[in-house]
Parts: C-alpha cells; sequence; structure tokens
C-alpha cells in the first residue's frame, strides 16, 4: 500500500457517517457477552485442561492494584478511593492466594513472557508493599529474560523510591497519565497535576533507564479546544515518549455517577472534538510517530511498529501487543484473564472478591468459553483491528472454511464502506484503506455475530 508507514486520512464526512457506539475488541466475543454461568469452578476445569497440553504456552499475567487517593471525575475504571496507605496489604495477601490458587492447577516451568501491574494507581502503595508483593510474583512464577514487564504511575503518587524500586526490581515499562496540561482542564476534573511534576518524574523514568515510557492523553474533556490541546501536544512532542495513547473521553453520567460533577456545558461541541483528534493526529505523525491503530501512536524504532510491519501485532486486554499466543491470567479485583478458549473476570467488589478469594480461592464471578465460530470471527477481528488486512487464504487454512461462503453477510455490510472508499473488498484479501483507517472499529464490527441488537443500549463507547 505504497510508503512503509500508511498516514490514516482524516475525513470528517466519513467520520460523522460512521461514528456510533462500538467495541474495543480487546476480547470477542466482548464482555457484555460474558456470563455468570461460567464461574469460578468453570474457570477451574479451563486451567486445568489447559495445562494438559504438553507444551503449554507462555504466560501474560495482569495484576491489578485498584486503589486511588482521590476520584478523577472522568475515571472510567474500576477503582477504590481510600486514605489510608495500609489498605493494599491486606488486599496483596489476597492476590497471592489467588496465585496460589492458580499454580496449584498448572503445570510447572511455564515463563512469564509479559507482566502489567494496572489500576487504580499501583503507586498508591509503598514501596515496602509494592516490594513485598514483587517478592511474593518472583517466588511463584519464572521469568522470560526478555519479558515485557510494565506498571502504570501517576507522577502525583510517584516518589523517587518507587522509580528507583521499579529500575532495580527489573520493569521495563512506564506508563504515565497526563491528559491534559491545561490547569483549567485539570480543574475540571479534578485532576490537578503540575506540569513541572509531570516533567520531573518523567525525566527522572529516562534517568533511569526504563526500555519503553508510554503517556496518555483523553480529548473532549471541558473546556478543551484545538489551540490550547496543541500545546499540550506539543509538550509531549518535546518530551519524546515511545508511546502516545490519545483515548476520546466518554462522558456517561448515566453509568458513571461521578461524572455528574463535570458541566456539561463545558465539553467540547462534537465538531471541535474532532477538529482536537484531527489536530492531534497530525502533529504526532508530522513529528514522526506511526498510527498504530484506534488511539496509539509509536516511535517508528518501537516494538509495536515492527509487528505492525510484519503482521504479528495482536490485541488484548492490555491494548496492543507483541505478545500473541500467551495465556493470559488476570489477578485481583475486576481482572480480566484469557486463558485457552476462555475469558474469565473477577468480581468487581473489593469485599466480595476478598470473600471469594477466602472461600474460593478464586474469584471468578462471570466468563465465556468460545466456541469455534467465536475463535473464527476473533482471528478475522485481531487481523483487521492489528493488521489493517486480512489475507482470505490465511483464514481458511486456519480454520477450515470457505471464507466468502461463511462470511458472505459480512461481506455486503461491507459494500457501503467499500464504495465510501474507506475499505478494499479483493478477491484474496479486504484492505482497511488509509480514509479507514481512523473506522477499523466499524469495519470489524461487519465480522461480529453477536453486535446485532447490542448497539445503543450504553455498553459501548464511540467508535471515533
Amino acid at each position: 500500500m505504497g510508503e512503509r508507514w500508511v498516514r490514516p486520512v482524516f475525513n470528517r464526512e466519513m467520520i460523522r457517517k460512521y461514528d456510533r457506539p462500538g467495541p474495543r475488541y480487546t476480547s470477542y466475543p466482548t464482555a457484555p457477552h460474558f456470563t455468570e454461568s461460567f464461574d469460578s469452578e468453570a474457570y477451574r476445569r479451563v486451567i486445568e485442561e489447559t495445562n494438559l497440553a504438553p507444551s503449554p504456552p507462555p504466560l501474560s499475567l495482569y495484576f491489578h492494584l485498584p486503589f486511588c487517593s482521590s476520584l478523577c471525575w472522568f475515571c472510567g475504571c474500576n477503582v477504590f478511593h481510600t486514605k489510608d496507605r495500609s489498605a493494599g496489604n491486606g488486599y496483596v495477601d489476597a492476590v497471592l492466594e489467588e496465585m496460589d490458587e492458580a499454580l496449584r492447577l498448572m503445570k510447572p516451568g511455564r515463563k512469564v513472557v509479559q507482566l502489567h501491574w494496572g489500576g487504580g494507581t499501583p503507586t498508591f502503595m509503598s514501596v515496602d508493599t509494592l516490594r513485598r508483593f514483587w517478592s511474593g510474583i518472583k517466588e511463584r512464577f519464572e521469568m522470560d529474560e526478555n519479558a515485557e514487564i510494565g506498571v502504570e504511575i501517576d507522577p502525583r503518587e510517584t516518589s523517587a523510591e518507587h522509580l528507583e524500586f521499579f529500575a532495580e526490581a527489573g520493569f521495563n515499562r512506564l506508563s504515565m497519565g497526563i491528559q491534559d496540561f491545561d490547569p483549567r482542564v485539570q480543574e475540571a476534573v479534578h485532576r490537578i497535576q503540575p506540569e513541572e511534576l509531570t516533567m520531573q518524574v518523567f525525566d527522572e523514568c529516562r534517568k533511569l533507564g526504563f526500555e519503553s515510557l508510554n503517556v496518555d492523553l483523553i480529548y473532549g474533556l471541558p473546556h478543551q479546544r484545538v489551540e490550547t490541546f496543541k500545546k499540550t501536544v506539543d509538550k509531549i512532542v518535546e518530551m519524546a515518549p515511545d508511546r502516545i495513547a490519545v483515548f476520546n473521553f466518554a462522558y456517561l453520567p448515566e453509568m458513571l455517577k461521578h461524572q455528574r460533577a463535570i458541566d456539561a456545558k463545558a465539553l467540547p461541541s462534537p465538531d471541535e472534538k474532532l477538529s482536537i483528534l484531527e489536530m492531534t493526529a497530525d502533529s504526532l505523525i508530522d513529528a514522526g510517530y506511526v498510527f498504530v491503530g484506534m488511539d496509539h501512536f509509536a516511535r517508528p524504532e518501537d516494538e509495536l511498529c515492527e509487528a505492525l510491519r510484519t503482521r504479528t501485532l495482536y490485541r488484548n486486554f492490555q491494548g496492543y501487543t507483541t505478545k500473541a499466543g500467551c495465556d493470559l491470567y488476570g489477578f485481583g479485583v475486576t481482572s480480566i484473564g484469557q486463558v485457552g478458549a476462555s475469558y474469565s473476570q473477577n468480581s468487581k467488589n473489593l469485599t466480595d472478591y476478598m470473600k471469594r478469594v477466602a472461600d474460593n480461592g478464586f474469584a471468578v464471578f462471570r466468563g465465556v468459553e468460545l466456541t469455534k465460530e467465536d475463535i473464527l470471527r476473533r482471528d478475522v477481528i485481531n487481523r483487521l483491528m492489528c493488521h489493517f488486512t486480512v489475507y482470505k487464504r490465511e483464514i481458511e487454512e486456519a480454520h477450515g472454511v470457505d471464507f466468502d461462503e461463511t462470511f458472505a453477510d459480512a461481506l455486503r455490510n461491507l459494500v457501503p464502506m467499500a464504495g465510501d472508499g474507506l475499505v478494499k473488498l479483493l478477491p484474496d484479501r479486504i484492505d482497511i484503506l488509509p480514509l479507514g483507517r481512523l473506522l477499523v472499529r466499524n469495519v470489524a464490527m461487519a465480522f461480529d455475530a453477536y453486535l446485532p441488537g447490542a448497539e445503543g443500549k450504553g455498553r459501548f463507547s464511540r467508535t471515533v
């Protein structure tokens, strides 16, 4: 398709036409289709079955550390707000107990190639607590020598001692939320994070030699305008992080009651939001960043870009990753795992999570086992989301189907998109064209057998 890195084309008319609620496809089937009939016993059975294989896949581990000292009004994460800094001690004990229950069912010797601490705010916990937690993980799991080990940090809650601990422990990827440097925006969303503090923490991360630094921005927050957010974007470019995520703010006050504290009148108009997105994408690409997909940008030398080029990029609950083919075990409250042909999610309530682990060892409250058709459609959707193309023969050989026959309905649904220049329907493949790259979720939705009837119910964010 021409140049090595394809620049997405921003077409306001097409975005307006296709912008609607839709999944982000970190799983398929998506989380709204998980059921409570898949419980801890089903999860236990799946673990046992997957570990019967002669050579089970490597491991990816996600740990949810849910505590925050204050509430950010834009937040859509599962967090628990407290001023008690000792709250993490009992929680760490529960997560270690949950790990023990999983390991009791697992074949020894499986190496961890990816590990991530998310939140909440992991750095809410003291260094002593985090060090005890890390020691407990290392005692239980063997890390691959090239493992990707990441953590999310909040500059307001991260001390020099925290950063030194992460460096000594072998963490090599740090991600920090910035959202917007504008003090007026920060005040409007109840997250005062001085620019000087953020820069200081970022610089210290660079000095300590972390392999990859990611920053998160959010567009669509109150009081944001193109000219004001451009100042933030320009400063981010100067900082030169390795990866940048630019998330669309999903204003859902009917689902997230704390968002009612935001002044809806101060939110940018839909047209202004599109202008902010266009400016941000253009600015980052002009500065040399590659549009990886959806809302992610990376420097050309980043391994995400290499995986994009070689069509080995993958997508799971941790977002875009180069670690395809792993069993993903999620530990902690609300964590989601992907083990074998299944997804599982732990209880979202902290008290309930702790009780379930104490009583049962696991805290799974819902999930789903995938059918052959689910696995087939997930493969197609993942290739579209990650590679912007799907080769029919590859799908046919992997799943033993006739692509055109199996997906006749989906192909018919793509005809209007082809007419609008979003996709190209070829005899051997489907290509998402530059005009369709910002609307990749819409293209993937054509292959989602669960979607009809699930839209417009407040379950999904808008596709752009």
